[in-house]
């Protein structure tokens, strides 16, 4: 588990890259403390791109395959001020409860739709994705700020799926 302490903790939160490290992502979480990717990375590259920025925490997903993505877990817990961040690629996959685990917040990817919504007290945040367009749906990352207790999250949308 890693463990970082801020005054107030900034965290990019992107998943889904395919491979594609668009410069926009990464300039909507420049700032960062720590850039969260819940998998689907696609390429080593799209980390070392990551990590000009901040230091980078990463998930593997489904599509991660070879000898490059064997060194990503398929869940990581990150404590962040006070908060644990409990990271997976597929939200479907969550084996679980994060409430009894005190887990705050449940970062995901996966589906490529951006969501942040609260259940039974712990957030549950998909930054969408970044990468190649699927289907309709926008091109995102979101940022997490933590202070104290208290965690926000904010999706950053690169552009809304209509060009």
């Amino acid at each position: 588990m890693a463990k970082l302490t801020f005054v107030s903790m900034k965290i990019g939160v992107i998943a889904d890259t395919h491979g594609l490290m668009r410069p926009e992502a990464l300039q909507a979480l420049r700032g960062s403390d720590l850039i969260l990717h819940a998998g689907d990375i696609g390429k080593p590259t799209v980390i070392e791109a990551l990590q000009t920025v901040a230091s980078v925490v990463a998930v593997r997903g489904n599509n991660d395959n070879g000898a490059w993505a064997d060194s990503f877990a398929g869940t990581e817990v990150v404590q962040a001020e006070s908060m644990l961040i409990y990271m997976l690629h597929d939200l479907g996959e969550l084996d679980i409860d994060p409430g009894d685990a005190n887990i705050a917040v449940v970062v995901s990817g996966h589906s490529h739709n951006p969501i942040v919504e609260t259940r039974r007290g712990v957030l549950y945040l998909n930054p969408g994705s970044a990468g190649p367009r699927r289907f309709r749906l926008p091109i995102s990352v979101a940022r997490l700020t933590v202070t104290g207790d208290a965690v926000h999250a904010e999706l950053v949308y690169l552009d809304r799926g209509d060009g």
